[in-house]
């Protein structure tokens, strides 16, 4: 099982950034798909989510408005497209991927960097 992320980077407050995560060795279009957060000296947290399926979708309240989680399971990749970032948007973000409450998957994580 393998998470890659990448699309991490420096940009200014304003700015946007897109993330990808690309997945292989499980059945990517049966996992529920997130994206979470860990800033320095902070606990991680979650980001957005979308689920397998119908992709049902939530945000952090932080995010709703500005970031845009989506998936393609033809690509076994799920995005997060990111703008009007804020210097408090800085952290290391990381791809998770769980099914059933059982299997439970997480990628090496990708530093975003918001900073004048």
């Amino acid at each position: 099982v393998q998470l890659v992320e990448s699309g991490g980077g420096l940009v200014q407050p304003g700015g946007s950034l897109r993330l990808s995560c690309a997945a292989s060795g499980f059945t990517f279009s049966s996992y529920g798909m997130s994206w979470y957060r860990q800033a320095p000296g902070k606990e991680r947290e979650l980001v957005a989510g979308i689920s397998s399926g119908v992709g049902r979708i939530n945000y952090a309240e932080s995010v709703k408005g500005r970031f845009t989680i989506s998936r393609d399971n033809a690509k076994n990749t799920v995005y997060l497209q990111m703008n009007s970032l804020k210097p408090e948007d800085t952290a290391v973000y990381y791809c998770n991927a769980k099914f059933m409450l059982r299997y439970d998957y997480w990628g090496q994580g990708t530093q975003v960097t918001v900073s004048s």
